[in-house]
Order: structure tokens, then C-alpha cells, then sequence
């Protein structure tokens, strides 16, 4: 299962949010979502859980919780939406 994890602290590291969420099952994977220009931080990422129960207790227990002085928003990723196209400017 994808979780969203939004209202990151701009200074955590991927490896931080994998030992928290660690602790509620297998992590398969972690990734921060960052600005593709700066580096920096963009404040949420995704976590992959393929165990769907550890997945869902995982979110029950870190939803609204306090990571690096920020309440944390964790919840079931929802698929991106389509957006449309952008026309190319010249």
C-alpha cells in the first residue's frame, strides 16, 4: 500500500521516516518529494507498505502525530490525477 505522508519537517531524511514507519511493519520503500531545481524539500513523500494491515495500523498511529515539531498528515496515497497537457511556450 502507497501511504501519503504530508507536513514533513524540511529536514528530515528518507532514512528517519523509514525507521518510523519501521516500527509498525516491512517498509519496501521511502522517498521524499523534493524540488527538482533547489534539492529542497517539498514537506511530504510516500511510503510503500506491502502488508496491508501493518500499512493501515501504521497510518492509524502516525496520522496527526508529532515528527520534528510538525503534526504530520498520514494517509492512504491516492492515485495522481490526470492533469492536462501543457502547451510548450516559444
Amino acid at each position: 500500500m502507497s501511504i501519503y505522508i504530508g507536513n514533513l519537517s524540511y529536514e528530515i531524511t528518507e532514512d528517519e521516516v523509514r525507521d518510523i514507519f519501521s516500527a509498525h511493519g516491512e517498509v519496501s520503500s521511502v522517498s521524499i518529494i523534493k524540488d527538482k531545481y533547489s534539492g529542497q524539500s517539498k514537506g511530504f513523500g510516500f511510503v510503500e507498505m506491502p502488508n496491508q494491515a501493518e500499512a493501515e495500523e501504521a497510518i492509524k498511529a502516525l496520522n496527526e502525530s508529532d515528527l520534528k515539531g510538525r503534526n504530520i498528515k498520514v494517509n492512504q496515497a491516492r492515485p495522481k490525477e490526470e492533469r492536462p497537457q501543457r502547451r510548450a511556450r516559444y
